[in-house]
């Protein structure tokens, strides 16, 4: 259930191991979040996906997939605060430089305040990022920008969030990876260099389908999953609504990278009272961006810029033909990503299309990067359910329903995102479903310890996993080639 990274993933697994899987994805096409959507030729890239690892089953199966269209790119982000742009990942001479003398010394006197008498119980995302970058730095660096994302103040936000997304970062970490950079990338916020698809990530996951279903597997858009009929603590069947009306699918074993609250929802018959409102809530932040088409060919040399401007409502933009030169139709113009992120139906998102183009106009004025008759035209994407909220709740509610699915549905296992409700990246959602297709082999991994250490450890624990768990991928690549698979794939309908 579900057709992004990880159900594609977790299908693809499942064929190598001859077993016969069928995805099932609400969407017209495939790659949830990582997708790539086009207009005019220009291609947009919803949220900006950097393909970078340190499993190394990930990076490989990028590679089989898209082989050269998969593109090694540098990466540059910059932070925009008060009308300066400061490099990120923190360069100390530009850091010090664009705040000036006096703002310098208030937040290194603010770093060793907080690294010596730091709060003792850290339970929000202002209490981590204060404790490794000091109270100054944070308000002028953090808060802002992660409560335009969130719409909630940095004081609800979990600390949970701040340790999976800034990991292993802290202020003199920063400062040492800039003097003395490591080519092996051991901070991995501070990644220099990336891989990326051609054509944007959706690319990467179109591909994969298509490849699933050569190799005779289904993969189903338009189909949302409306019911998930389970009987005797065995989940036997799904119905979704699509273009052919109500259809079920049944089979043995089930895989959910939908969103928590809406697999709880479609239970049937429905979990005690207790789960249903676990369920209800789970919080989820939405997206929006507006691509600009702007009539000169360089605009800014960055990936993206984290705008740290309380005049603007835009978060983030990106800059496409700095991800991928082959993301814009016309080398003589630049398409800009102006990001916001926003709550279903609230204002913003209920808003018509050409007024939220208009407003993003304004603001790429308004922050000096492009002037109003160079821009041309602009195009509006909405993506529902993009980010799960880490309030002070989250971990309750996401820990009563994994209790009851795990108890009372064990032939069900979650998986991905919006699946696990864990802000995962990429290759964790991968990992998680990966990992899920071999459990129906036989094999006992637990998915939840998948991106839970802030010190990356699960991949030393993945690789002594692997050796005893299974034994028959040893001395063999981690993928199969598609042609060997479909050849020797022996029939398994049951699934």
């Amino acid at each position: 259930m579900g057709g992004g990274p990880a159900g594609l993933s977790a299908a693809y697994e499942l064929a190598r191991h001859g077993y016969t899987p069928i995805v099932l994805e609400a969407d017209e096409v495939v790659g949830g979040l990582a997708r790539t959507v086009s207009h005019n030729g220009f291609l947009f890239d919803i949220g900006g996906h950097r393909f970078f690892t340190k499993w190394q089953e990930a990076e490989e199966l990028w590679k089989e997939i898209l082989g050269p269209k998969l593109l090694r790119r540098p990466r540059l982000s910059r932070i925009y605060y008060r009308n300066r742009f400061f490099s990120y990942p923190l360069k100390p001479a530009n850091a010090l430089l664009g705040l000036g003398p006096i703002e310098a010394m208030r937040v290194v006197g603010s770093y060793l305040w907080w690294h010596y008498f730091p709060y003792r119980d850290e339970q929000t995302f202002e209490h981590w990022v204060t404790n490794r970058f000091g109270k100054r730095l944070y308000e002028v660096f953090f808060k802002t920008y992660t409560e335009k994302v969130w719409g909630i103040p940095c004081s609800e936000i979990r600390a949970d969030w701040a340790a999976q997304r800034i990991r292993g970062l802290s202020l003199m970490r920063a400062v040492r990876a800039a003097v003395l950079p490591s080519k092996h990338g051991s901070i991995r916020t501070l990644v220099e260099e990336f891989w990326y698809p051609e054509r944007g990530p959706g690319q990467m996951w179109e591909t994969l389908a298509d490849q699933l279903a050569g190799m005779g597997h289904r993969v189903l858009r338009g189909r949302r999953v409306s019911r998930i009929l389970h009987d005797g603590g065995v989940v036997n069947q799904v119905v979704t609504e699509g273009p052919n009306g109500q259809e079920s699918f049944a089979g043995a074993h089930f895989i959910s990278s939908i969103p928590m609250r809406e697999l709880v929802q479609a239970l049937e018959p429905a979990p005690d009272s207790k789960v249903c409102q676990a369920a209800e809530g789970l919080r989820y932040r939405d997206f929006l961006l507006v691509a600009l088409i702007v009539n000169r060919a360089e605009v800014c040399p960055d990936n993206w810029i984290y705008v740290h401007d309380p005049a603007v409502r835009v978060g983030r933009i990106q800059n496409f033909k700095n991800w991928s030169p082959a993301m814009v139709a016309d080398p003589s113009k630049t398409c800009l990503g102006m990001e916001y992120f926003v709550f279903e139906n609230d204002e913003l998102w209920s808003a018509p299309d050409q007024e939220l183009v208009a407003m993003a106009r304004r603001e790429a004025v308004h922050l000096k990067l492009a002037k109003p008759e160079e821009i041309s035209e602009g195009t509006v994407v909405r993506m529902p359910k993009a980010y799960p909220v880490y309030d002070e709740h989250w971990q309750q509610h996401v820990n009563t329903i994994r209790s009851y699915i795990e108890k009372e549905l064990p032939n069900l296992q979650l998986v991905g995102r919006n699946g696990m409700h864990r802000y995962n990246n990429q290759d964790h959602s991968m990992m998680t479903a990966i990992y899920a297709a071999r459990n129906i082999t036989g094999a006992k991994y637990d998915l939840w310890a998948v991106n839970s250490d802030p010190e990356y450890h699960e991949e030393q624990e993945y690789r002594e996993e692997q050796k005893t768990l299974d034994p028959a991928l040893q001395g063999r690549p981690p993928y199969a080639e598609p042609a060997r698979v479909a050849k020797t794939a022996k029939s398994n309908s049951g699934l």
